[in-house]
């Protein structure tokens, strides 16, 4: 039969004139026939693979930066010795100076400095000038007489970014905030071009311990070693000798520490790019099935003039990838612009504040950009592989008879492939996080969006058949075409499900997680007034004396202050924050949103801590737990033994939060600085009264921040919004390859139906009819596609919350529902739907009738 025969065989086919006829007739006649379709599947891929470039150029350029920035401080050194930000006695550095092994230390103070006038800090490094010379030399002046300068008591050298960050030249003044004073520095020079990419300042260590009020203390040095000593093995017999909290590590650990710190983040993002990628493909899928169904009779005359099943499906596949090849090159220049504007314009963490301070542009790797062309094209050629399968398999004499544009509901077996892959989605949402990310989480996504669109079909069949048939023509023809036709309908609602589910799913999320926050605010901000020394940086502080001050203040009934530092406790994980507060043994409820159980002490019971959820999740920490914490009034070898009282919810601090009575804290470390104080006003005291007097008795006042609860409640949630900024255009995004997906797939079915609108042309209906018939169509076909959308979208954003979101982040949460949005989502897509296949309907509608029809002549 001819239809058997191969290519090879007939001489319309013979190789290469045989293979460009097929090429024009499966790849580049039918995109240039229907342009439109084309384009937008090539806009949803492009859309894909831009933001999956932009947020991985983005991502990669910060982390790039922040290990080249710790690479470069650390210059020659071959260990770093760390402590924690509130530092050790530097009483340390002689002892590790005179060890056979080492052959030049470097001390230094390090810190991130409150900028005067401006709400922002700069990394400020106090370290030996002659020292450095042998540790750090790229960190000099590189005019020796500049390295004098140094000495001064007020001297400070700026790199290039910074100098221009601050609009600072040499000789220009540059004013710092220690505790609530300012202290002036001068701009003796500027580092060389290229000796430190990001801002920073460096000082004389004698210089920055007496200015910045560290005297006697570092918390960093560096350790060049003599030539064949074994690194490692000497770290290890240097850390067993240090104090606790003071930790010996290789200055690739530094860098690595940005990295642990945002990899799950990076992946969040990453994946939701990789969503959009997805929805692309399903756009693909749902175009190429369409038009599959609209050329039918061109395939079918293709396999009786001898093309075989092989050659047709790899034609077809061969155009899916040939909208990948253009899609991806654009989404690659795209993604790159992207890039460019959002390290600009968002910054390097894209709102999240995980790298405060770094400078970054796009640093272009053409493995990663090869990468995601491949995905574009990959994902394309999937989407474009199912129908092609289908065309290809299908008898040419079936297909050659008209009317056959559906396939009866009984030859699809998706219901079985669907349950098994849904029910395979919930199972790995069970599974733990492997290397601490939500990988198995993913996947569970992945399986029951997969699942989700396999069983649509099969719903889609059942919900018809229960709808009745209303008296007005149009509406009755419009459900009985669906009741006839499930499969198509399925499709089209397949894609107003995937986008559906993925906006619905954020949504809720997003809802979910600022609905927590807004209760979690009203929980920790109780207090009429709040103050803070400084909002960035570590050398702000409130001195006993202004402590004083500020609580004998008339009109204020009751003060609260709170003082926290950074404990290193592992090198490899960034420092968590250690808070003393007034949280008291008998009632840490009142001062902490606990969840969980709650350890009560026994006597002999070390001093009780509380937790956050993240140190808990990172640490494995329970409660009931003894943990040793690296503070104490000496610096001893041995840290201090505390008992986890229980774990509360913190959504502040990313990096993990221990709580403790601040009585407690003074006992333990005679620190009696304080960061924050929280004030409650007694009745009929107006707060601008107390603001205005605040700021007549604190010194420095238009430094300190001062806020009612609103105001800080306000600023918090735009905090939230700014860091949530990329997940709402990723969720903008999904919206609009769904549309374009409702938009190909009604086009293409009016297309596909050209002669059944001639037919009722001939029976007596008007264009206008005709036009209300699609719009009831579209309206019935988006109402199930966002009925399944919703529910689909509900059961990811329960994953989303509950295992991705708490494996990433171990931030727990309670479900949020923005009903009103969901609601208001969901009619938008029901009308923008029916707009759309009436809009779709236009081309063939306009069609002469007798044209129309002449296809069954």
């Amino acid at each position: 039969m001819t239809g058997t025969q191969s290519t090879t065989g007939n001489p319309r086919f013979k190789p290469w004139g045989g293979q460009w006829l097929l090429f024009q007739a499966l790849i580049a006649g039918p995109l240039l026939e229907n342009p439109g379709r084309a384009l937008l599947a090539v806009a949803a891929i492009a859309l894909g693979v831009a933001l999956g470039v932009a947020v991985h150029l983005v991502n990669s350029s910060a982390l790039g930066e922040f290990e080249l920035a710790a690479r470069h401080l650390a210059g020659e050194a071959d260990l770093v010795v760390r402590g924690p930000r509130a530092g050790f006695e530097e009483a340390l550095y002689p002892k590790l100076a005179r060890l056979p092994q080492v052959e030049a230390v470097n001390p230094a103070v390090e810190l991130d400095v409150p900028l005067a006038g401006r709400q922002a800090s700069l990394r400020i490094v106090g370290f030996d000038p002659l020292r450095a010379a042998q540790v750090q030399p790229s960190l000099l002046p590189e005019r020796s007489g500049m390295v004098l300068d140094l000495f001064d008591a007020d001297a400070i050298l700026l790199s290039p970014s910074a100098a221009e960050w601050l609009g600072l030249k040499t000789g220009d003044r540059l004013d710092v905030q220690v505790g609530t004073r300012v202290a002036s520095l001068r701009v003796a020079a500027l580092l060389p071009q290229g000796a430190y990419r990001q801002r920073i300042g460096v000082m004389d260590i004698a210089a920055a311990q007496w200015r910045l009020e560290r005297l006697g203390r570092l918390n960093r040095m560096d350790l060049r070693l003599k030539p064949g000593t074994d690194v490692e093995a000497f770290r290890r017999e240097l850390q067993a000798s240090l104090p606790a909290g003071v930790h010996a590590i290789a200055p690739e650990i530094e860098g690595a520490r940005g990295a642990s710190l945002t990899h799950a983040y990076r992946l969040n993002l990453d994946m939701l790019a990789l969503v959009a990628l997805f929805t692309g493909a399903f756009l693909v899928f749902s175009s190429q099935v369409l038009a599959v169904l609209r050329r039918r009779a061109q395939f079918a005359l293709l396999r009786a003039l001898g093309v075989t099943r092989g050659a047709l499906a790899a034609r077809l596949i061969a155009e899916g990838a040939a909208i990948g090849v253009i899609g991806s090159a654009i989404g690659v220049a795209l993604g790159y612009g992207l890039a460019h504007y959002a390290l600009l314009l968002v910054g390097p963490d894209l709102g999240a504040g995980y790298f405060r301070g770094i400078v970054a542009s796009p640093n272009v790797e053409p493995r990663a950009l090869g990468l995601f062309i491949a995905l574009g094209i990959l994902f394309a050629m999937l989407g474009a592989a199912a129908p092609a399968w289908e065309a290809a398999r299908r008898p040419p004499a079936q297909a050659l008879r008209a009317g056959d544009e559906e396939e009866g509901p009984g030859k699809l077996r998706t219901l079985g492939c669907g349950l098994a892959s849904i029910s395979a989605g919930l199972l790995l949402a069970l599974a733990p996080a492997l290397g601490g990310l939500p990988v198995a989480g993913y996947a569970a996504i992945a399986l029951f969006l997969l699942g989700a669109v396999l069983v649509l079909p099969w719903l889609a069949g059942i919900c018809l058949d229960r709808v009745p048939l209303p008296d007005r023509a149009p509406a009755s023809i419009a459900i009985a075409q669906l009741k006839a036709t499930p499969r198509q309908a399925s499709l089209s609602a397949a894609a107003i499900v995937i986008s559906m589910s993925l906006m619905v799913s954020m949504l809720i999320m997003v809802s979910s997680f600022r609905g927590s926050l807004e209760e979690w605010l009203g929980r920790m901000l109780p207090a009429d007034l709040y103050l803070r020394a400084a909002r960035f940086g570590e050398t702000a502080f409130f001195t006993p004396e202004e402590q004083t001050r500020i609580a004998s203040i008339a009109g204020v009934e009751r003060v609260e202050f709170i003082r926290s530092q950074n404990l290193l406790l592992i090198p490899e994980r960034p420092p968590v924050t250690l808070l003393a507060g007034p949280v008291e043994a008998g009632d840490p409820a009142k001062a902490l949103p606990l969840i969980g159980p709650i350890h009560v002490l026994r006597a002999g019971d070390p001093p009780p801590i509380w937790v956050s959820e993240v140190a808990a999740d990172v640490y494995g920490m329970k409660p009931g737990d003894r943990v040793w914490l690296p503070i104490g009034i000496t610096a001893g070898d041995k840290p201090l033994l505390f008992t986890v009282a229980g774990i509360w919810r913190d959504y502040a601090r990313q990096n993990g939060a221990i709580a403790m009575n601040r009585g407690l804290y003074e006992k333990t470390t005679g620190d009696r600085l304080v960061n924050d104080a929280a004030l409650w006003l007694a009745g009929g005291t107006s707060i601008a009264d107390v603001q205005r007097v605040l700021r007549a008795r604190l010194s420095g006042a238009d430094r300190v921040e001062i806020a009612t609860m609103r105001e800080v409640r306000e600023a918090s949630l735009g905090v939230f919004d700014r860091t949530f900024a990329i997940t709402y255009a990723l969720e903008i995004a999904a919206i609009l390859i769904g549309l374009f997906g409702v938009s190909v797939s009604f086009g293409a079915q009016a297309l596909a139906r050209r002669r059944e609108f001639g037919v009722l042309r001939h029976l007596g209906m008007s264009r206008r009819e005709i036009g209300v018939m699609l719009g009831y169509e579209g309206a019935l076909v988006a109402a199930l596609g966002a009925a399944f959308g919703l529910a689909t979208g509900w059961v990811v954003g329960l994953i989303l919350i509950h295992v991705v979101n708490r494996q990433s982040f171990h931030w727990s949460m309670e479900l949020h529902m923005p009903w009103l949005t969901l609601a208001g989502l969901a009619a938008l897509i029901v009308i923008a739907a029916a707009l759309t296949a009436v809009w779709s309907g236009r081309a063939a509608m306009s069609e002469d009738v007798v044209r129309a029809v002449r296809e069954d002549w």
